[in-house]
Parts: C-alpha cells; structure tokens; sequence
C-alpha cells in the first residue's frame, strides 16, 4: 500500500532545491485526533501544546514537517491561510481556525543557509496536498536531509523523507519520516547510511567513534533531528494517539544509532482520523515496524547533491 492511499489524509511536498529547504505537509481535512512523542534535547517546533492532555482542543488540521531550524516555523502560517481559504479548521462562530502543529530539522549545513521554508512554502505544500504529490527521496522537508554529522559536513551522508504503509482489513495505517541525524542509519544490522570513513569510501560507525572519549563536551550544536508522523483511520483518544507515537518512536531507535541524544530534535506525531476500532497495541507494534522501513526508505529514495553522497551512490 502506498502512503498516499490512506484515506482522510492528504500529504504535499514543496521544496527549493537550489537553496535545499522545503516543507511536507500532512492535511486532515475532517481533523485528525493526534498525539506527539518528542525524545530529542532540542527541538524545534510550533503549536504542539496544542497535544497536550490539557489542551481544549481534540482534533488539528494540519502536522508540518519543515526545514530551516527554529526559521522555518513560517511555513506553518502558509499552511493555515491555505486550509483557511478552503473553509477547513475549527469552527469558532466568527471564523474557522485551522490547528496546524509543525516540527522542524536544521538543513542550514547543506545548500543555502540562509534559504528557509516561509510562509509561501508553506502554502504551496498545502496545495499541492490535494494533488496527493507526496514523493519519497529529496522531496519537500528531505530536500536538506542529511546523516552522520559527528565529523562535521566533510563526512556525512544525503538522506531523505521516507514512507511505508499498510492495509489490514478496513484499517490503514502509515508512516512519514524525514532522517537528518547525527548517527548511522542500520538495516538488518549494517549501516546503510551514516558518517563515511576518511576515503568516503565505507563507514565509520558514529557509536564508535563517540565511545572513544567520554570526557564532557562543551557548546553541542543542536542540529540534528529526525522528525515524523503515523498517520492512520483507527480511532483513538489524544491520549491513545500519544502512546501510539511513542510506541512508532521505537522504529527509529531500532534503525539509528546513536538516536535521542541531547543534540537532536527526534519527534514523532500520530495522527488518527478516528473512523474504526483497533486494539493499540497491535497497531503500536505495527506503526514501530512501519516507522522503521519508512527510515530506510529515506536513505535508499535520496540521491546525492551538493557533493554529499547518498547510500545510492556510495555502493556504486
């Protein structure tokens, strides 16, 4: 099943590729139930109070998923004036406010840093939502996706965004990940992805080079995040949503290490458009294995740009 086949949800992608930004934004038209689950130390985000068990409001509109740090947070005001000029948000009596939610990754290392997903940007993905032109590879937030980032710039590796869905009767469920970490990224135990030896030529395993001292590190630069979501038909309380989130976080810890450090930004969001019943457990455990073939997806669907090279290029 392909993720732009849920129904109830509709994902768009719009990037600058010259400047390697862009945002990926998840609409709900109807609003989704959602919850959030955030691991990293340092993350950059807006709205996402909103998720909180003590927040009022019980459904959003909109997750954005963008690029440009703490910059790019604009992007999410795009989004609003677009759902807003379709009718789609909360129904206050005056006017319908749209509840957009948005995460962000820092992507300044790799194209222009001074290029940020704003507003426009922002539109232009909720636009292109209802298209359903959701690709994976270096689409949208994943323009300026990278890994492996302990040695500096020199040294990592271009991911991406990634996807992977799944029909089980009249349930779907999906997940969306952009991959921009500082450690390697693991399929069936191997790194695929991550910090190159010096030759660029195979791995240098970030685990491993971080053992090698455990003296305290002074000014970490917060700028590595993997952020995504889980998006699925099954109803669920806020609180349910939140736990399905967490329970799709392990994904990511089972395909990158190290992950969750005090330097990234790592957060997942579930969104539930709440329509049939599901026992959360299972589908927790299915969404973790889903986030983790999504992860994968983000570095086999990249292709290398600006010099640094993808997992494609590098078995090459």
């Amino acid at each position: 099943m392909n993720i732009n086949d849920i129904k109830d949800f509709y994902i768009g992608n719009f990037e600058d590729t010259k400047g390697a930004t862009g945002v990926t934004a998840i609409i709900a038209p109807e609003g989704a139930v959602c919850g959030i689950d955030v691991r990293g130390g340092g993350p950059a985000s807006r709205e996402t109070e909103l998720l909180s068990a003590k927040a009022s409001a019980q459904q959003i509109h909109a997750v954005v998923l963008g690029g440009g740090s703490a910059f790019g947070l604009d992007a999410a005001g795009g989004v609003m004036k677009y759902l807003e000029e379709h009718d789609i948000g909360f129904d206050t009596g005056i006017t319908r406010v749209p509840l957009v939610c948005q995460s962000g990754i820092f992507d300044l290392v790799i194209g222009d840093k001074d290029a940020r997903p704003d507003s426009r940007m922002g539109y232009e993905a909720a636009k292109s939502a209802f298209t359903r032109n959701y690709k994976d590879g270096n689409y949208g937030v994943g323009i300026g996706a990278t890994a492996g980032k302990l040695c500096g710039t020199e040294r990592m590796m271009k991911t991406g965004i990634g996807s992977a869905a799944k029909k089980l009767g009249s349930i779907e469920i999906g997940a969306i990940v952009v991959v921009n970490a500082l450690g390697d990224v693991f399929e069936n135990g191997k790194i695929i992805a991550g910090l190159l030896s010096e030759d660029k030529k195979s791995f240098a395993d970030t685990a491993a080079q971080m053992a090698k001292s455990i003296e305290p590190k002074e000014n970490k630069f917060v700028s590595n995040t993997t952020i995504g979501a889980i998006i699925t038909n099954a109803a669920f309380t806020k609180n349910e949503a939140t736990k399905l989130a967490s329970m799709a976080q392990n994904g990511i810890v089972r395909s990158i290490n190290p992950v969750n450090l005090s330097v990234d930004g790592d957060t997942i969001y579930a969104m539930s458009s709440g329509k049939e019943k599901a026992d959360l457990d299972v589908l927790g455990t299915i969404a973790a294995d889903l986030m983790r073939e999504a992860v994968i997806c983000a570095v086999k669907s990249a292709k290398s740009m600006f010099g640094v090279l993808s997992a494609n290029d590098l078995v090459k």
